[in-house]
């Protein structure tokens, strides 16, 4: 009997599947975004998915996996576009979608468990007292909380909070070891960076406990600029008013905006780049204010101005952002790709404007500005007019040559992904709760290749669609 059907004994009574089609779609994530990646991943499948609905069925399922030597790659909806989910040793896809409660509600605070669906929360948490979550990625409908921890690292509302590892961004989390008899650790504190963007590779995250905030109608807003540059002044400037409360800020590059916003074309010209903000209601006042002492800036949607019928025909503004940027122009040009790029502060504008000079329409622009370090900046999601893989290196090279880091979405590891070198509490408490490394296997090269040299690398992380 093989590993896989004494594992299906052992495991009876958990929701197993094995039917290899449904087995493959709960296999994939959205590695596809990359043509590189849809080479090297397309063909890879787990050999089981089990869904456990409770914490000592995560365990239960982890022990077995453990003693047969069967890999387990931990799964969420999905929507990471860094094959962070995809699971290279084949083994078992554990699928946390049934682990999806919210626990508790209170002033500042909610827990839930891992599998929840951030949207979700946010309606429990709107409905129970008013608030919402700092942090989600452009997957909000989609996404659940575990995997966003696991493997993004912002998004929507990282202009008013930073990263997801920026402190109290993250207040605990519950994680189960793999060993012989796992383990239900409490992290808290410095101890949370163990876990957060590790992919899944060192621990298995089953319940969260994050900061809440005052929820807000927010307003959608479109600016039009005739010139891309001008986009970017103005993001920067508005990014750096302190008493105008802002949820998203990304100027996009034209075309892209007419091209790929299909259902707002109305509103843009082809030739016009665009400002895709979120605002506070109270705030609009100052916001048009503010626009207006901007001479080349253009209102060219308000959401707060827009009939019933009119809303409910149109995504909302998180929806045009971070990767789903890219996302919507895949769908109508699947010949494209993207790269993730920090340009730091304090010259982010004109290491924008280098950048944009050199690569032109090959690389059009799109930016979001986030506090990074207690600074305002930008990172980039460039679309990137996608010909060989060679060119897209050269586009790397160029842009860190520049003074740009790149986290490369083109790659599957954590440190060539995620960071430029090892994280050391990461390995660290790998070898401490997956001592035989059966935990998503293949993403972690400082544990495959202890003498891969990261010297040239300096720690960065960014969001993946999270990415995720």
């Amino acid at each position: 009997m093989s590993a896989i059907e004494t594992l299906k004994s052992e495991l009876a009574g958990l929701a197993l599947e094995d039917n290899p089609q449904i087995v493959r779609q709960k296999s994939r994530d959205f590695f596809w975004y990359s043509p590189v990646l849809k080479q090297q991943l397309d063909h890879v499948t787990a050999d089981l998915v089990v869904t456990p609905r409770t914490e000592a069925e995560v365990i239960r399922v982890l022990k077995a996996c453990y003693a047969l030597d069967i890999p387990v790659t931990t799964r969420g909806a999905g929507t990471g576009n860094y094959g962070q989910a995809m699971p290279l040793s084949g083994g078992v896809i554990l699928n946390l979608a049934d682990m999806n409660r919210v626990l508790s509600i209170r002033p500042g605070v909610v827990v839930a468990e891992a599998g929840a669906i951030i949207s979700k929360i946010d309606e429990e948490t709107r409905a129970h007292s008013g608030q919402e979550l700092r942090l989600h990625p452009s997957t909000y409908r989609t996404a659940t909380i575990g995997g966003f921890i696991a493997g993004g690292s912002g998004g929507v509302g990282s202009i008013s909070w930073g990263g997801l590892r920026d402190l109290g961004n993250v207040l605990s989390l519950k994680v189960v070891t793999m060993e012989a008899e796992p383990r239900v650790l409490h992290l808290k504190g410095a101890d949370l960076s163990r876990v957060m963007h590790a992919y899944g590779t060192n621990g298995v995250i089953t319940e969260v406990e994050m900061p809440l905030t005052a929820a807000y109608d927010w307003v959608d807003v479109l600016v039009g600029f005739d010139d891309f540059m001008d986009s970017v002044i103005y993001a920067d400037a508005l990014a750096n008013q302190d008493g105008i409360l802002l949820k998203q800020l990304a100027p996009v590059a034209a075309p892209l905006p007419h091209d790929y916003f299909l259902r707002h074309q109305k509103y843009i010209r082809r030739d016009q780049s665009v400002v895709v903000i979120m605002v506070a209601p109270f705030a609009m006042d100052a916001f048009a204010t503010f626009t207006a002492s901007q001479g080349r800036a253009s209102i060219l949607y308000r959401s707060d101005q827009a009939d019933e019928a009119t809303l409910k025909t149109l995504p909302p503004a998180y929806e045009l952002a971070w990767n789903h940027t890219t996302l919507r122009g895949l769908r109508v040009d699947p010949t494209i790709t993207y790269l993730q790029v920090l340009y730091p502060y304090p010259d982010q504008v004109e290491k924008v404007r280098r950048m944009t000079e050199l690569f032109g329409d090959e690389v059009p622009g799109h930016l979001e500005f986030v506090r990074f370090d207690g600074k305002i900046t930008c990172f980039g999601l460039p679309v990137v007019r996608y010909t060989t893989e060679a060119r897209l290196d050269e586009i790397i090279r160029l842009h860190e040559e520049a003074g740009c880091p790149i986290f490369n979405p083109h790659r599957y590891t954590l440190e060539e992904g995620g960071m430029k070198q090892t994280d050391a509490l990461q390995l660290a408490f790998k070898r401490e709760a997956d001592p035989k490394g059966l935990l998503n296997p293949g993403k972690m090269i400082a544990w495959e290749d202890p003498d891969y040299d990261f010297s040239s690398g300096k720690v960065f992380l960014f969001s993946g669609l999270t990415p995720a």
